[in-house]
């Protein structure tokens, strides 16, 4: 297990701290509301958690990935949404990190790092689905310039984001079509409207919403990296530390639902003693216990290999695909170890199983994932040493 620093294990703590004494107690009044936590973004935002990503010269607090995974693991065992609010922005972030040009630097990274600007990316189309390739949002230059026209669905914080990550075609004619796409970092104005907000199983308090694009102008300046046909080997680099959030997410939920399985299990009695005691509730314990730390070691592959430099889209699947999988598992056992309570709204567990699945299908589904890493086992295999 990669051992964190000692300022990174104070940045852990302080995040489990602000959870345990902020959020738990509010949470549960505020997702049946479904309603936007400003507070509690706010209290983010000094935390500096949405900087966590971003290094000198433009952020105070960059960590590890490792750390960073923690983090939002922490985040998400208080609500998912709230590891969710900023995991499209720390996507954004790397992209610049990683892609961007000085200037686009300056002008956005200090003010992402602490909050002020908060990001999110828009790859998925009404008509599209994990096929990127097949998009239709299109950016044709006019003047200094770009035009948008198209449409994207299920932005997350959309309406509460003033940066965007747009993915769309600048080259229709490309073959093949990922060779057409590219990334502009746009703002709203005229012609970019949040269309509608998506209603949801889970994942309340932070919208998903349709966006569309109708004559929309942006600067040429906006183009990431000031290089055209470079957008999806972007994203897809800007992906794998998203699977990697998406995966610390799902062990999040994961562990608050054994966590409060293990105290009911605790306190409730029948037949005269704790029902722990129970083979069929203390096997449902173990295995979950068990699918939850495997899916823990994962993810900290993940991160390993993602702060190594190397290619870990392979890593970040893998991490995703289990984690994802195990959380949905985990809740549905922890609502059986809960019997009929866990049915009530008055528990969270019923919040947990529906929070779950949205890491199975988000930041790619698991049958994209599975296509990723045998792709990779396969090219990996046939490679020189």
């Amino acid at each position: 297990m990669t051992i964190l620093s000692a300022e990174e294990e104070t940045v852990v703590s302080t995040v489990r701290d602000f959870v345990d004494r902020e959020v738990r107690p509010v949470v549960r009044g505020l997702e049946h509301a479904n309603e936007y936590p400003e507070q509690l973004i706010e209290q983010m935002k000094a935390l500096g958690i949405f900087g966590l990503a971003i290094p000198e010269p433009y952020g105070e607090v960059k960590v590890s990935t490792t750390c960073f995974a923690r983090v939002t693991e922490e985040l998400a065992r208080g609500w998912m949404s709230l590891a969710g609010a900023m995991g499209g922005h720390t996507v954004v972030s790397r992209l610049l990190v990683e892609f961007g040009t000085e200037e686009q630097k300056q002008r956005y990274l200090p003010h992402m790092a602490t909050g002020d600007v908060r990001a999110t990316m828009a790859l998925t189309e009404p008509d599209g689905g994990s096929d990127l390739q097949s998009m239709r949002t299109t950016a044709r230059k006019d003047g200094d310039h770009y035009v948008v026209n198209g449409s994207k669905i299920w932005i997350t914080n959309a309406r509460h984001s003033s940066l965007v990550a747009l993915l769309c075609r600048t080259d229709p004619s490309a073959d093949p079509a990922h060779r057409g796409i590219s990334i502009l970092l746009v703002e709203k104005g005229p012609g970019f409207t949040v269309s509608r907000d998506l209603p949801k199983l889970g994942y309340k308090g932070v919208e998903s919403c349709e966006l569309s694009f109708d004559g929309f102008r942006t600067p040429q300046s906006s183009l990431l990296g000031g290089r055209e046909r470079q957008g999806f080997k972007q994203m897809m680099k800007g992906l794998e530390i998203g699977r990697i959030q998406v995966a610390s997410r799902a062990t999040g939920v994961a562990r608050a639902a054994l966590e409060d399985a293990l105290l009911y299990a605790t306190q409730r009695q029948s037949f005269g003693v704790p029902i722990w005691k129970h083979q069929s509730v203390g096997n449902l314990l173990a295995d979950m216990a068990t699918k939850l730390a495997a899916a823990q070691q994962l993810v900290l592959h993940a991160a390993s290999a993602y702060d190594s430099g190397k290619r870990s889209d392979m890593e970040a699947g893998m991490a995703k695909l289990f984690a994802s999988e195990a959380a949905a598992q985990i809740t549905l056992d922890a609502i059986r170890v809960h019997g009929g309570y866990g049915y009530s709204t008055e528990y969270d567990v019923e919040r947990y199983f529906r929070d779950a699945p949205l890491m199975i299908v988000g930041e790619g589904t698991n049958e994209i994932q599975r296509n990723v890493i045998v792709s990779q086992l396969m090219a990996r295999m046939t490679s020189p040493a």
